[in-house]
């Protein structure tokens, strides 16, 4: 089934998470997931960057990945260690600091044609309602979106493409156009799970979006 868009899919998801997972060899997708730290690990991030305002000296983890739903994507291979990222950034009156790890993954993820840069870790110091979404633009610019307002690259990377399948259910390459999707039905279309980290990036670049607008205007 053609799917309309990717944030028509990601409004379906909320009504999905319920059912029993797809097919036992899942569509993959490529994309950028984003994760919270958690002490010394990563929790894979219930809300979008763009509606998730972290508090002073949390750290927020963006990772580039292949994987069919959130339980099975890559996490931020560095630590999530905000004193060793921000020590060099002193604190400041009406600002906060994250620190933010970019992972750009590995080279087996890569488009075609494209090798992954190295890891970074920086340390955003922003205002104090900053959310997720403007501590990593402080940090990994240029930021790319696609018309629905999904993260499709992180400081240029990867030059094309948004959220592409991989593969399809039998393992053959596919070649879907940059941002599309299916509906996760019997086609092998993304699980509940990856949908969910799609709808909540969604919501990340249509809240950043608004934020900037309003604050430009």
């Amino acid at each position: 089934m053609r799917r309309a868009t990717l944030a028509g899919a990601a409004l379906l998801a909320g009504t999905v998470t319920g059912l029993a997972a797809g097919p036992a060899q899942a569509q993959e997708y490529r994309y950028w997931s984003f994760w919270e730290g958690k002490g010394s690990s990563w929790t894979y991030a219930t809300e979008g960057p763009g509606t998730l305002r972290p508090a002073d000296g949390t750290v927020a983890g963006f990772r580039f990945t292949v994987s069919a739903d959130s339980a099975a994507a890559g996490k931020p291979r560095s630590a999530p260690g905000f004193d060793a990222i921000c020590r060099d950034t002193p604190a400041k009156d009406g600002r906060k600091r994250i620190g933010v790890v970019v992972d750009f993954g590995t080279a087996a993820d890569a488009p075609g044609g494209e090798r992954p840069p190295a890891s970074r870790t920086k340390c955003a110091q922003v205002s104090e309602d900053a959310s997720a979404g403007e501590a990593l633009a402080a940090v990994a610019r240029p930021l790319r979106y696609d018309a629905s307002a999904l993260l499709c690259a992180v400081a240029g990377y990867p030059k094309a493409g948004c959220a592409e399948r991989v593969n399809d259910s039998k393992g053959a390459p596919s070649a879907a156009s940059p941002g599309a999707a299916t509906d996760g039905g019997d086609d092998g279309g993304p699980s509940a799970g990856l949908f969910g980290g799609i709808a909540a990036l969604l919501v990340l670049g249509a809240a950043a979006g608004w934020q900037l607008r309003r604050r430009r205007g």
